[in-house]
């Protein structure tokens, strides 16, 4: 089996970069380990940024995302029992987010690519990338019982960080960068109204909370809990009594409670592997870096990756010229790095450390009353959350 560019990876950024190249009159094939239903079930981001929202309408896969997606012009911060709303277009010039969740994006791209691209092979296996550094390089995987070839001109590794593209860069070229927190995000699906119509960050000294949603119907809503906790340990009752405490308010404001149908713990991290590219080998979203979730920016900074070498292989197809293709690590770790700080100021602001003083939940509070009180502060939270610029 030949391709131009071997994908591997059926997520978000897989399935993008495969309708992106379709476009561009570029073939792929796409190698995803999983079955159909395990992609399109699993429950991942549900913040997509104004550069992603374009990006999904420019690519033609917009139509059901501007149908049923939830538009939010800000979120609310809370501290202190106190409300503070941080409004997205008047601080950026218009800019907004869109609640859609990574599983709805992921069936509209599969459908796409089933009806109109090139193949997509579920339940393949890749087993490693060879001569990544050669002028063909290939993907070695197992579909259907037997072990296949897959050449290629480019390999996109679009596999996570468990995946194998990023072992097929020697560790003497890689640096790493990471940061573990220890603390952890108890999040549920729960059958009830959103209680708020955007998504409400809450500071506690109890602990982070986030009130967020996946529908008008769907409650998505998270809890800072130990590093290691078991989601089972907490009760329906424990989850719904914690969440009210801690986004209590001065105003009387209410969370409805409803069926929690989903219940998982998310560990935090922050990490960055460089470099990006190693030879035809090119490293796409949790391949190559992570981030904690307060910001909201992993789907987004894979959908940016993803973007940047869609638009430098047509650059070259066009051109002739490889220099966008070149520049793919140092270009994507910019942006990289902003999110990275991004969410890390976030989760810094938000999250009370196990071995917090009374000092640094001063501060805490202080960076609170900054944003809500300066417009330059506000400003630089709105520019964040809503997306660096994917160029």
């Amino acid at each position: 089996m030949r391709t131009t560019v071997g994908i591997i990876g059926a997520g978000p950024a897989g399935l993008l970069l495969a309708r992106l190249l379709h476009n561009a009159g570029i073939d792929s094939v796409v190698l995803e380990s999983r079955d159909r239903a395990y992609v399109e079930q699993r429950q991942r981001a549900g913040i997509l940024e104004q550069g992603t929202v374009d990006v999904l309408r420019a690519a033609g896969a917009a139509e059901r995302m501007d149908r049923e997606g939830l538009r939010h012009d800000g979120i609310e911060l809370r501290y202190a029992k106190k409300r503070h709303r941080v409004d997205f277009p008047a601080l950026t010039g218009g800019r907004s987010v869109m609640v859609y969740a990574q599983t709805e994006v992921c069936k509209d791209l599969i459908a796409l690519q089933l009806k109109e691209g090139g193949p997509l092979l579920f339940e393949a296996e890749a087993l490693a990338v060879e001569d990544a550094d050669g002028d063909r390089p290939r993907v070695r995987f197992r579909h259907e019982g037997r072990e296949s070839v897959l050449e290629c001109d480019y390999v996109v590794g679009c596999d996570g960080f468990w995946g194998v593209a990023r072992q097929a860069v020697p560790v003497s070229l890689s640096r790493v960068f990471e940061r573990t927190y220890p603390f952890g995000w108890l999040g549920i699906l729960a059958d009830v109204p959103p209680s708020h119509d955007e998504l409400v960050y809450a500071r506690h000294d109890r602990g982070f909370a986030l009130l967020s949603m996946r529908s008008p119907s769907v409650s998505r809503l998270y809890l800072q809990v130990p590093e290691g906790t078991d989601a089972e340990s907490w009760s329906d009752e424990e989850i719904w009594a914690e969440l009210e405490r801690r986004f209590e308010t001065e105003d009387g404001w209410r969370l409805e409670r409803g069926p929690i149908t989903q219940k998982s713990v998310t560990p935090m991290r922050s990490y960055v592997h460089e470099p990006m590219r190693y030879g035809r080998l090119f490293l796409a979203g949790d391949a190559a870096h992570i981030v904690p979730p307060t910001g909201a920016k992993g789907l987004n900074l894979a959908v940016g990756d993803v973007v940047t070498f869609a638009r430098a292989l047509t650059h070259q197809k066009d051109t002739g010229s490889a220099e966008l293709l070149d520049a793919y690590s140092e270009t994507c770790l910019g942006r990289v790095w902003q999110a990275e700080r991004f969410s890390y100021d976030m989760t810094t602001l938000l999250h009370r450390a196990p071995d917090a003083t009374p000092f640094e939940d001063r501060l805490q509070l202080a960076r609170l009353e900054r944003i809500a009180s300066s417009r330059a502060a506000e400003t630089d939270l709105a520019e964040g959350y809503t997306g660096f610029p994917l160029h």
